[in-house]
């Protein structure tokens, strides 16, 4: 049961840090402004639900590739080097999370205007499709748009990799528990609180709090291969 709650508390903490100011997060904001916002949150959520699944499969399924020594200390340098890698980003960037979010809305408005429909004309469209029985409205354009987005959006990220290293070194079921209730608060946030929420957060300050708790992580997690 400790197990449990350490890989989920672990995870929680992890996730919400990693997660919040990401462009995934930036992303579900400014579409919950130009789309009905259940279908944002349904698809948003359900990618990063499946991505963090998937990552803690592969975590879990590490030591039964090679040794349960040699996954933790992999994990140990992952914390560290991920600790750094936000700390050195939290140094280098400015005050607040305008720039990033600009950048996400403008590679989402250019994809629009490679597709050839404006907002207005899917919101349109949407909204005839409320007619429809309830499980096919999840299989329309923007639930898909939110999903793609989402889960392609989480590959290669620090959380995934995190993840997968966490899940590999802690109990799997607590490690995804904790991630789907992280992804969840951060993604349902973004979504009700849309661009002048996202607008609002630093990244200077995400960012360092994100590296000091992988140091934390990193110095426990050596600690632990020093007392074996």
């Amino acid at each position: 049961m400790s197990s449990v709650l350490q890989g989920f508390t672990k995870s929680l903490a992890m996730t919400f840090v990693s997660e919040i100011g990401d462009k995934t997060f930036f992303a579900a904001a400014i579409l919950a402004m130009r789309y009905p916002r259940r279908l944002v949150l349904a698809g948003c959520v359900s990618a990063l639900i499946v991505m963090t699944i998937l990552s803690a499969t592969v975590g879990w399924a590490a030591p039964n590739l090679i040794s349960r020594k040699w996954t933790h200390h992999i994990t140990t340098l992952l914390f560290f080097g991920f600790g750094l890698w936000s700390l050195w980003d939290g140094f280098k960037e400015g005050g607040g999370g305008s720039e990033e979010l600009a950048e996400v809305e403008a590679e989402l408005d250019s994809d629009m205007k490679a597709n050839g429909k404006t907002a207005k004309d899917k919101t349109e469209d949407e909204n005839k499709k409320q007619k429809r029985p309830f499980l096919t409205q999840f299989f329309s354009p923007i639930f898909l748009k939110a999903f793609s987005i989402n889960f392609f959006g989480e590959f290669g990220d620090k959380s995934q990799l995190a993840t997968i290293g966490l899940a590999a070194d802690e109990n799997p079921f607590g490690v995804v528990l904790g991630g789907v209730v992280a992804q969840l608060v951060c993604t349902t946030a973004a979504v009700i609180g849309g661009k002048s929420l996202a607008s609002q957060i630093s990244e200077r300050i995400v960012a360092l709090s994100g590296g000091m708790l992988f140091i934390i992580f990193g110095i426990q997690s050596f600690l632990t291969s020093v007392e074996a």
